[in-house]
């Protein structure tokens, strides 16, 4: 046989496996295998040495040991030695890096030695060193000259042509470190660091702390030196919160405190800072607060601008409400106040500032208001205010006010400079044929007039007017004023009453179940009486916090009797819609209108009767949405003015348009099927803004004192809407408010159907010409039984010969000056049925000496006086309470000395 082909010797022991595994060793570096003798084994016939038994696997070793007693380790190892690859146990050899430990056991293997921590410690000290090393040679220390360079925001029309430049005007104007005020120097020491001469530069705590909250995913915390804060100006361009730019701050900030004079450092922060209104570097906030250089300045002064690093938004006098609705004049100026103050009393007790001269600064230093640039002038500045606020406001890739003023950005706006031209025409044109301070100067001084308009497939803002100049009229009228929107309110109370019904009588907590009544405009009838008494929905009359009825009257103490609600909006009146909101419930009418689009911080508080009759003061903004919504079918947008924003080409922030369903179609139709008739009906008050050869919805409103009137109406592809009133509005005026107009511009009284309407249809019709006319979708069927309510009775089963009275063609969309409470202040007697509202109504006894209303302290136009909402009588939709409502609105009312409400713009508080 071939020398190939012959077989290997068979083991003698350990199985086939076993020499199969021998059988795979090679040659050179088999082993003879162990040998076991088994004394005195049956396999023995002659009793000797027995047989030889070769262990052939680690396992079968393993269990020899654990059979041989004393003997196990031994024999355990030669059975080993005999296991797979015939080897004999040898010490293990020693690693560099002994881990898993060679000479240990169990768990103790995975304890790693002393040297082993040692040594890896110090070689990642070494490594971390040596990285430092590296980083800290190649940072470089900022220089003040070259930290951004101001650049402006471009702002686009929505054709993209462009609209403004602007945002970087004001380039800083690097001072020495000598011509920097000491008093400037120690004020921010004494705010911000007063271990700034004798520090390195760094706060290791604040370092810390800033890479925990990281970690943790908190919000991380500004520099904590000077000089740290002086190293993030610098790093304009890295403003991201990570890790990285932390620590290359932190690498910067070293060597500029090991390397930089301090004086540098001092000037450099200082110089790079930013101070509000687009000012950068101490000597643009001097020019631009006080109007005098750097040098100029006191210590008061300085305390002031010290105070601003903390942020401008919240400490700069004049208010940032288009930023934040928190941030009002008051709100800001108490606040900046405090912190002055404070500095002050801190230079003192550091040594910086002599108690005799900290004295002298009682009164706080009010800077100058804040002006635009001739660029911004006309309507420009306003609709540039509007669209920083809302990207501002609205994008989430971190663009602050302070990295918009250090420019770059193009913003695309949804303006359409056609329409916001043709509005600028219609507004100019009114007024310039109407108002006539010369002739009428106690009249026709200080009137103001504003408006949006607003696309309601899409929410985009196409056009505003804020008033004659943003350079000379400081307060954007498209946004939110103060002024109340009177009967425009009405038509969320019909919607609120169409989608909630109105609570049956004998329903509530106490009596049972709430159930209501589906409200249909042409079958629900309501008691159209002046000086209607008006009751809560359980059939009780409301009284309000002085004990006094509540009789509600209609503009002129015009008595429509029984009326639908049809009619009593086409002829605006009051009493129906003031019970309607009472038995829908005020908080659903709330509800509605925040459904529709309008804020809840634009609506007052109170559940008061006079809440539906609009005593709540949203914009102009806010109303065009809202109404915006009717027009679209039911289907809600938010107003925005800006599409998108880029830097260096890329696109960084877009506008994603997101829609509700507010109300069902059938409401809406509804509604807009009414609100045509406001304006198509002959006898209807808005019938002024009629288009011809359009169908067009809208509605009037006049406030109480007649202190602002209004117009909103709609097509289906445009809402708009358009206010008027007067105000002392000038930026040294502190405490504004609104006056009535009685007689302004010639008329006995302005209501919502005289100039407003009037500026409306001019401009609708101007930015309509030429577009398709589409007309609104038919009125859907309501599923409601005929209803009757405030007092109205239903017609009895044999029909009068005589005829119904018909409602007075004169309008009626003001109520008179004085709701007429009575002195009686006891309630409803019991023998009164549920819809017997009227049953103890007497009407010669209970006009209650209300005379003039109160008035509310209503000169702010919107707002209380003694807590209250505006008493007296509704002028269409302003208050009708009788007295004063039992808790203050909120909201942009106006205050007791009649400001104007500032709480906050058109779109989260802010404008935009």
């Amino acid at each position: 046989m071939s020398e190939h082909r012959r077989k290997p010797p068979q083991p003698q022991g350990g199985g086939r496996a076993a020499a199969r595994r021998a059988a795979q060793q090679p040659p050179g570096r088999r082993a003879a295998p162990a040998r076991e003798t088994s004394a005195g084994s049956p396999a023995d016939p002659h009793g000797g040495g027995g047989e030889e038994r070769m262990y052939g696997s680690r396992a079968e070793a393993r269990r020899a040991a654990q059979r041989g007693g004393r003997r196990r380790g031994a024999e355990a190892a030669a059975g080993a030695a005999g296991g797979r690859a015939a080897r004999s146990v040898q010490p293990g050899k020693k690693r560099l890096i002994d881990y898993p430990r060679h000479n240990k056991d169990g768990w103790r293997r995975w304890v790693p030695s002393w040297k082993l921590v040692t040594g890896s410690f110090l070689g990642f000290a070494a490594t971390v060193l040596g990285a430092s090393t590296v980083v800290y040679s190649m940072v470089e220390v900022p220089e003040a000259v070259k930290i951004a360079t101001a650049q402006n925001n471009v702002y686009l029309y929505a054709d993209g042509s462009q609209m403004a430049a602007t945002g970087g005007e004001i380039n800083r104007q690097i001072l020495d470190f000598k011509q920097i005020p000491e008093d400037m120097q120690n004020a921010v020491i004494s705010a911000e660091n007063k271990t700034f001469w004798t520090d390195k530069g760094v706060d290791p705590k604040g370092i810390g702390r800033a890479f925990y909250n990281m970690a943790m995913g908190e919000q991380t915390q500004g520099g904590s030196t000077i000089t740290q804060q002086y190293v993030k100006n610098a790093m304009l361009d890295d403003q991201s919160q990570t890790v990285s730019r932390k620590a290359k701050e932190l690498f910067i900030s070293l060597k500029a405190g090991f390397e930089e004079d301090k004086d540098d450092v001092m000037a450099g922060y200082l110089n790079t800072s930013y101070y509000g209104r687009g000012a950068y570097g101490i000597q643009a906030a001097a020019r631009t607060y006080y109007e005098k250089d750097a040098k100029d300045l006191n210590a008061s002064e300085c305390a002031f601008l010290a105070a601003l690093l903390k942020g401008a938004t919240y400490y700069d006098p004049a208010g940032s409400v288009d930023i934040d609705p928190r941030a009002t004049p008051a709100a800001n100026t108490a606040a900046v106040t405090k912190r002055w103050q404070w500095i002050l009393d801190e230079m003192v007790k550091d040594g910086h500032l002599e108690a005799s001269e900290r004295a002298k600064y009682t009164k706080f230093p009010m800077p100058v208001a804040p002006k635009k640039q001739a660029r911004l002038s006309g309507q420009v500045g306003y609709m540039v205010d509007l669209a920083k606020a809302y990207v501002i406001n609205n994008n989430d890739v971190g663009i602050t006010a302070k990295k918009l003023a250090q420019g770059g950005y193009t913003i695309k706006t949804t303006f359409e400079k056609p329409k916001v031209d043709a509005l600028k025409a219609a507004v100019e044109k009114v007024e310039k044929a109407n108002i006539d301070p010369k002739e009428r100067p106690d009249t026709d001084t200080h009137v103001q007039f504003g408006g949006a308009s607003v696309n309601p497939k899409t929410g985009a803002i196409v056009a505003i007017y804020g008033g004659s100049d943003a350079t000379k009229h400081f307060t954007n009228n498209a946004d939110q004023t103060g002024a109340q929107v009177g009967s425009t309110f009405k038509p969320f109370v019909l919607a609120a009453a169409m989608e909630h019904g109105v609570r049956d009588p004998g329903s509530g907590p106490e009596q049972g179940p709430d159930q209501r009544r589906t409200v249909d405009p042409d079958k629900t009838i309501y008691n159209g009486k002046n000086k209607l008494k008006i009751k809560r929905y359980d059939g009780s009359v409301w009284h309000n916090e002085e004990g006094k009825e509540w009789l509600q009257v209609n503009d002129g103490d015009q008595d429509y009797g029984d009326i639908n609600l049809r009619e009593a909006m086409i002829h605006s009146a009051n009493s129906p819609f003031v019970q309607l909101g009472m038995d829908v419930g005020i908080d659903k009418v709330r509800e509605t209108a925040i459904q529709a689009g309008l804020r809840k911080e634009s609506l007052v508080e109170g559940d008061v009767p006079s809440f539906s009759i609009g005593i709540s003061d949203p914009s102009a903004i806010r109303m065009a949405g809202a109404y915006a919504t009717f027009a679209a079918n039911g289907k809600q947008r938010d107003p925005f003015s800006v599409t998108e924003v880029s830097k260096r080409g890329n696109v960084i922030f877009k506008h994603e348009a997101t829609t509700k369903q507010a109300f069902s179609s059938a409401i809406a139709s509804n509604v807009t099927d009414v609100l045509r008739d406001v304006v198509e009906d002959p006898e209807g008050t808005g019938n002024n803004a009629a288009i011809q050869g359009r169908q067009v919805a809208g509605k009037t409103g006049t406030t109480d004192g007649n202190k602002s009137a209004w117009f909103v109406g709609y097509t289906p592809q445009l809402a708009t809407a358009i206010d008027m009133y007067r105000m002392d509005d000038n930026a040294e005026n502190k405490n504004r408010k609104f006056l009535e107009m009685f007689g302004t511009g010639g008329q006995k009284k302005i209501h919502g159907s005289s100039f407003p309407s009037e500026i409306w249809q001019k401009y609708m019709s101007t930015a309509l010409k030429g577009a398709e006319v589409i007309p609104f979708p038919e009125p859907e069927e309501l599923e409601a039984d005929t209803v009757y309510g405030g007092g109205a009775e239903s017609p009895e089963p044999t029909p009068s010969d005589s005829p119904s009275p018909t409602p007075s063609p004169s309008e009626s969309e003001s109520p008179s000056p004085t709701p007429s409470p009575s002195e009686s202040s006891e309630p409803a007697e019991p023998s009164c049925g549920p819809f017997d509202w009227d049953c103890n109504n007497d009407d010669g006894g209970q006009n209650g000496g209300q005379d003039g209303g109160q008035d509310g302290g209503q000169d702010g136009g919107g707002g209380t006086d003694t807590g209250g909402t505006d008493t007296g009588g509704t002028d269409d939709g302003g208050t009708t309470t009788g007295g004063t409502s039992p808790s203050p609105p909120t909201g942009g009312t106006t205050n007791g000395n009649g400001n104007a409400g500032a709480n906050g713009g058109w779109f989260g508080g802010t404008e935009g």
